[in-house]
C-alpha cells in the first residue's frame, strides 16, 4: 500500500494494516515509534492488541532540547499500566556518531546506513532502527519477526515486517516486507 503523502493522516490505516498482518502472519510483536504517545494511544484505543507484545520506542531524552522528554510521565504511566513496554534510549543510527558530525564534520557509518535506508523513506529507516533497538533492549525475542510502525514526523505512515538483528550484527537485519509507506 502506498500513501500519496506522508503524515499523521495515514495513522489509522497504517495501524489497521499492521494489526491485520500481525494476526494473518502470526507475528506476536509490534514495535511502534511514538514520541508523545499519540500513535500508541490510538493503537490501544482502536484495535484489539491483547495478544500482542507492544513495544513503544520514543525519541531519546534531549532529542528536542537538553533534558527534554517529549513523553510526559503521565502518558508513560498510562501506557505501562496497559502493558506497553516503553523504550527511551539513544537512537541506534545517530547517537554519538551524530554528535561527532555536528562537532567535527564528516559522515560516519551509522549515518550512511540511515541515509541508505531513507532512500526507501524515513519511516522505513525508523522501522529498522526501532526494531533493532527493541531487540537490543531485550523487549522482543531474537530470531522472530516483528511488525514495526513508524512515520516521517508525527503519526504513522509506514509499517514493515522486520527480522531484527542485534546492533553488533546490523547487516543481519532483514526487512522482509514493506506493508505500507508514502510514495516518495
Amino acid at each position: 500500500m502506498f500513501w500519496d503523502n506522508p503524515g499523521p493522516e495515514n495513522t489509522q490505516a497504517t495501524l489497521e494494516i499492521a494489526c491485520r498482518e500481525a494476526v494473518a502472519r502470526n507475528i506476536r510483536h509490534l514495535v511502534v515509534a511514538s514520541n508523545e504517545g499519540n500513535t500508541i494511544r490510538q493503537l490501544l484505543a482502536d484495535f484489539d492488541v491483547d495478544n500482542l507484545n507492544i513495544v513503544c520506542v520514543t525519541h531519546h531524552v534531549g532529542f528536542c532540547g537538553p533534558g527534554v522528554d517529549e513523553m510526559s510521565a503521565e502518558v508513560r504511566e498510562e501506557l505501562a499500566s496497559k502493558g506497553v513496554k516503553l523504550l527511551t534510549t539513544t537512537h541506534l543510527l545517530a547517537g554519538i556518531d551524530r554528535g561527532l558530525r555536528y562537532e567535527f564534520g564528516g559522515l560516519y557509518p551509522p549515518e550512511i546506513i540511515a541515509n541508505t535506508l531513507r532512500m526507501f523513506g524515513q519511516g522505513v529507516k525508523v522501522c529498522v532502527e526501532v526494531s533493532m533497538m527493541a531487540l537490543d533492549a531485550g523487549l522482543v525475542p531474537y530470531g522472530e519477526d516483528v511488525i514495526a510502525v513508524a512515520g516521517k514526523s508525527r503519526g504513522a505512515d509506514t509499517a514493515c515486517v522486520v527480522r531484527p538483528a542485534h546492533s553488533t550484527a546490523v547487516f543481519e537485519t532483514k526487512v522482509k516486507e514493506i506493508l505500507c509507506r508514502p510514495r516518495l
